[in-house]
């Protein structure tokens, strides 16, 4: 399984991850989610090398031109509700993607322990194609594989990218032990070393879904 962390190379990627985790500029709830979009499209353009592709003839004002193009479009799908920027990204590069969605949440059982729950999923059927399955955050990579679990009722992907801003340590291991090792690439803006008592990435950035649309009841 590749795991990529595209942080490791210095990009304009930094620059939105650093202003992602700032607490003096993410209460700025817009800047938040543009930035969460810019890198969705950063990552579409590193997976999309990832792909296929095919010479295509076109004829411009002049003459015949040959580019590259893919062969195929992937099938993004989103774990909803702290996904939906981080979609947005990946459509505004794949525009002729086909879309999935999948709700999950954290049931607590007290403060400290809690049940990862799917209520809702619409998808494509998924036989043969490339699935790219997003969330801006992969904290335990319990809802990321409870989502790819409902996601096979769909039918069975011939890859998986899995395409996160901020992953933990102990995410990517488990995603490691949980997903087809011959057929999953993991992508992640940058990888923490730890979670704390309630789960939640450190250093990270705090709730992503909260940031980006207000705290939930």
């Amino acid at each position: 399984m590749k795991i990529v962390e595209l942080n490791r190379n210095n990009s304009i990627l930094n620059q939105y991850l650093a202003e992602i985790r700032d607490v003096n500029i993410q209460g700025d709830s817009l800047r938040f989610r543009r930035n969460i979009e810019r890198v969705g499209e950063i990552m579409a353009y590193e997976i999309s090398r990832d792909l296929p592709y095919q010479p295509l003839e076109i004829q411009t004002p002049l003459a015949m031109a040959t580019e590259n193009v893919p062969t195929i479009q992937p099938v993004i799908a989103t774990i909803l509700r702290a996904g939906l920027p981080l979609h947005r990204g990946f459509i505004n590069y794949f525009d002729r993607a086909e879309n999935a969605f999948v709700s999950a949440y954290r049931k607590y059982i007290d403060a400290d322990n809690f049940d990862i729950h799917i209520e809702y999923i619409a998808s494509p059927r998924l036989d043969g194609k490339t699935l790219i399955l997003v969330d801006p955050m992969l904290a335990t990579g319990g809802s990321m594989e409870l989502a790819y679990k409902a996601l096979l009722t769909k039918g069975e992907p011939a890859h998986i990218h899995i395409a996160s801003v901020i992953a933990s340590r102990q995410a990517v291991e488990h995603v490691q032990k949980v997903f087809p090792q011959d057929k999953t690439t993991v992508w992640c803006a940058a990888v923490d070393p730890e979670l704390n008592a309630h789960s939640y990435i450190v250093p990270g950035l705090g709730d992503a879904g909260d940031l980006c649309y207000g705290e939930k009841e």
